[in-house]
């Protein structure tokens, strides 16, 4: 039955192509038009409010009309809002940059700016190539990275990601990739404990590596997690491993911290928990706390130097966007930035995440169809499974994670999932009975869409399951 619609969903449908998308569900189920947001919930035109667990794709950290944040920002306009990044600068983005260098691994000296994450990722790209190019290492054309991988939807992006849902269509498009089994320790092919293991699928990208090093300019990997994958989670020793083979066959690592960084997986970035300092890390979402589009690339020395030279000899970098550098948003980065070490948001983090892993354990180990819930930091997820002891995943043709997404916003709570994948990300200021709601309506709609399913789903030794 199709819902009625109110007239500013009907000025949406007539003219707004959203993203992720297919818009013919929209004739079903109609885009839900948001008035305002305060801190973890978002306020739609009927008044009806929605949990934000997903932090907005993952861009949120301190909530929706975060005080603060709007407050710098609000400041910052009223004096420059935005400056021809070329021969030219300002305070925010030279404090941001000197502010990230002091954070990030210590060899990452130099910032490039660019204004979202498929921008970063084709930036780290395109140094890494301009960079062995200069150095006289003409053969190193090529790209190594993981199967299940995402890094954004430009095309070089889409060319190192290894999802086919965004990929498979512009194949023709793409670059020739090497392409390396990634980890996958929900049905690990060695059957090994993530807790305990030394990181034998490493052995997937050693074997390409040892093959085609010679042309491999760079190995990209999302750090401790391949989100859009569904987030799928692997320990920092494969990580420490992967470094280790890129210095033993020179090939740079790009390190994609977009989605990872500023303190979801519980430290300000991935890579600190594996004490690994990549060649590049790129960074963008968190770094505003959902306000404004921000990327950035930081790199070596060692690479900045390759191209520092006279103009003639046309090393430059030359890849620019109007909106490099922009003022407003590096403003609210800095502020971003001064809130993690004010009050302290990495302990809170940590402190929060413990307390949703023990919920969400309670919550979700004994339901028949959830086949694992798995966390890193703050970042949760629960794997849906047509068959819980042989891990069979539903077809993606049923769209089960989809059927429940669209029941939990009808209780109030936003959970997209990643095909068969429920998450959550949710911002950091999300309090104890916030985090108990967005559990138990959770558990509340997977129980009870699959007995609406009427496949005795969540029935367990002939009795039903109780909520």
């Amino acid at each position: 039955m199709k819902q009625v619609i109110t007239e500013l969903q009907k000025m949406d449908l007539q003219h707004v192509w959203h993203p992720c998308s297919q818009m013919k569900d929209y004739e079903d189920f109609p885009p839900i038009v948001i008035k305002k947001g305060q801190g973890v919930w978002l306020y739609d035109e009927k008044n009806n409010r929605y949990l934000d667990a997903v932090s907005s794709w993952w861009v949120n950290l301190f909530g929706h009309a975060n005080p603060r944040i709007s407050q710098a920002l609000s400041e910052q306009a009223f004096t420059l809002e935005h400056v021809i990044f070329a021969n030219f600068s300002h305070v925010p983005a030279i404090k941001l940059a000197q502010k990230l260098v002091a954070l990030t691994p210590r060899s990452l000296q130099k910032v490039f700016f660019a204004d979202n994450g498929s921008s970063a990722i084709e930036i780290a790209l395109k140094m890494s190539f301009q960079y062995h190019m200069q150095i006289g290492k003409t053969t190193k054309k090529r790209f190594l990275a993981l199967t299940d991988a995402y890094h954004g939807e430009t095309l070089g992006a889409l060319s190192v990601g290894g999802v086919d849902l965004y990929n498979e269509v512009y194949q023709p498009l793409l670059l020739d990739t090497v392409r390396a089994q990634g980890p996958d320790c929900f049905r690990c092919p060695f059957n090994k404990n993530p807790q305990s293991c030394d990181a034998q699928c490493i052995s997937f990208v050693e074997k390409e590596l040892s093959q085609h090093h010679m042309e491999i300019t760079a190995v990209i990997i999302e750090p401790l997690i391949q989100a859009a994958a569904g987030m799928k989670m692997y320990p920092s020793i494969y990580l420490q491993r992967l470094r280790e083979l890129c210095t033993n066959y020179d090939v740079h690592l790009i390190a994609d911290e977009i989605a990872v960084g500023f303190g979801r997986t519980g430290t300000l970035f991935a890579c600190e928990q594996a004490a690994i300092s990549p060649d590049f890390m790129c960074l963008s979402k968190g770094l505003t706390g959902g306000y404004l589009p921000l990327s950035v690339v930081l790199t070596t020395n060692e690479v900045y130097q390759a191209f520092y030279d006279d103009y003639a000899t046309m090393k430059a970098f030359l890849h620019s966007h109007s909106y490099t550098g922009n003022t407003l948003a590096c403003r609210v980065a800095l502020e971003v930035l001064s809130m993690f070490e004010e009050e302290h948001y990495i302990d809170i983090v940590q402190e929060k995440g413990e307390r949703m892993r023990k919920l969400a354990v309670e919550a979700f180990s004994d339901l028949p169809f959830v086949g694992e819930y798995r966390q890193v930091g703050f970042v949760g997820a629960i794997e849906l499974v047509a068959n819980r002891e042989m891990k069979e995943p539903f077809s993606s043709e049923e769209r089960i994670g989809y059927q429940i997404y669209k029941r939990a916003l009808t209780k109030g709570l936003l959970i997209r999932p990643l095909g068969n994948v429920l998450y959550f990300m949710p911002p950091y200021i999300i309090t104890d009975e916030e985090m108990q709601f967005m559990i138990q309506t959770t558990k509340e709609t997977i129980v009870q869409f699959f007995e609406e399913r009427g496949n005795n789903a969540c029935f367990k030794d002939n009795q039903r399951y109780h909520l």
